[in-house]
């Protein structure tokens, strides 16, 4: 334990060596500048880009940028030139395989929330023009409810969610995305009746002959062995990657929730689903507790991480992660209620930002409102299957 204390307390000195060979410290960081500085005329590019359109500058400048015009700007035809065809995009509700469906779901989305903005939080990346570069983009959103959609009746009520976007990137184009937004958090800002939108949701899916839906499926234990002791590390760059990796798995994979008052600062911030922003490593373990409450046979199993230097100080690192597990007891999530045995997988994504050797600062993104769609469509599924035994009794 106190090697690992002691690789933790280290901020790693691989991630700047990655970094500079692709000049970061030239690399815009969001934390501290005004928009019209993230997107800036006339600055020389500090970064190769090959293949990129000339506007671009870096890699953050990129992402921030496009983003920006599509969606704010609502150049969405862009899309077409910074997606490729046969791209893949991950979401909490499902998968699209291709750019003429991410163009649709863009419209729609535009139809439903008019005045929305989204502001760029923060940005974690690693690679090159080279092999492709990979972007953990932080989106704090804001807006009103203006205009009949997905949500239903338009009331006009405003609200506030995060999201994050990772991308694969490669000369200009996107060619594969995972997009985790906080829908709970808007719809229950809308006054929505969540049980009822997330059973419509489920029927839809239902009706197009779905009976769950998959975003990747982990095992907790084989046989009757206990969790590993050691994480798999295969995924890490550096050594502050690698230490993440490993505390995340003593957390949530050995159910060693001790470990957070050793990896956090005493003074640390949550931000967290449904907006929550709490203070401290109790609030942290309450948070941590309560999802794997409700989802107690569960496994965590990260599938990216990268890191980046940071202008505050210290290091940022983003993990995208998936957990799989069924709904066998009460936790923090609320609107499950009592436990159903239902399979639910979680697309969750975490920025940890490090600092004097521990995380001062947590986002964590992940979708109630997907989580609970899952249950009432399996509970769907269930139905006829039900009605079929009691006939046959």
């Amino acid at each position: 334990m106190a090697k690992q204390d002691d690789a933790i307390a280290t901020v790693s000195k691989e991630a700047p060596q990655r970094a500079r060979a692709g000049s970061a410290e030239d690399v815009l960081q969001s934390e501290r500048l005004d928009f019209v500085d993230l997107v800036p005329e006339n600055r020389p590019r500090s970064q190769s880009l090959k293949g990129f359109d000339d506007c671009y500058t870096d890699i953050v400048d990129y992402i921030i940028r496009c983003t920006h015009k599509i969606w704010d700007e609502r150049d969405v035809g862009l899309i077409y030139t910074h997606y490729t065809n046969n791209c893949v995009l991950y979401g909490t509700m499902g998968t699209m395989y291709n750019r003429e469906d991410v163009v649709r779901d863009t419209i729609q989305r535009l139809v439903s929330f008019p005045e929305r903005r989204g502001m760029a939080t923060q940005v974690i990346w690693n690679g090159n023009d080279r092999d492709g570069f990979y972007t953990s983009h932080l989106v704090t959103g804001s807006g009103r409810y203006t205009q009949n959609g997905h949500f239903g009746r338009a009331n006009g009520r405003p609200f506030v969610s995060r999201t994050v976007a990772d991308c694969m990137i490669f000369e200009n184009k996107i060619y594969r995305e995972w997009v985790v937004a906080d829908q709970m958090a808007i719809a229950q800002q809308l006054g929505l009746d969540v049980q009822a939108y997330a059973e419509k949701i489920a029927r839809t899916k239902l009706a197009q002959g779905l009976k769950s839906l998959d975003i990747g499926e982990t095992g907790l234990m084989l046989g009757q062995y206990p969790p590993a002791e050691q994480a798999d590390l295969s995924i890490a760059h550096n050594d502050i990657e690698r230490e993440t990796l490993q505390w995340l798995h003593d957390v949530w994979n050995r159910k060693m929730f001790g470990r957070i008052r050793q990896v956090y600062a005493p003074t640390v911030m949550y931000h967290g689903p449904l907006m929550k922003e709490l203070y401290g490593t109790s609030a942290v373990t309450h948070q941590v507790i309560g999802l794997v409450g409700s989802l107690p046979d569960a496994k965590f199993a990260p599938q990216h991480v990268c890191s980046v230097p940071c202008v505050e100080g210290g290091t940022k690192v983003a993990v995208r992660w998936v957990m799989e597990g069924h709904h066998l007891g009460y936790g923090g999530i609320e609107s499950f209620g009592d436990p159903t045995g239902k399979r639910v997988q979680v697309m969750g994504m975490s920025h940890y930002h490090y600092k004097d050797g521990r995380i001062v600062d947590e986002w964590t993104v992940y979708d109630e409102l997907s989580m609970l769609v899952q249950i009432k469509l399996a509970q769907l599924a269930d139905a006829p299957a039900a009605c079929e035994a009691l006939a046959a009794e």
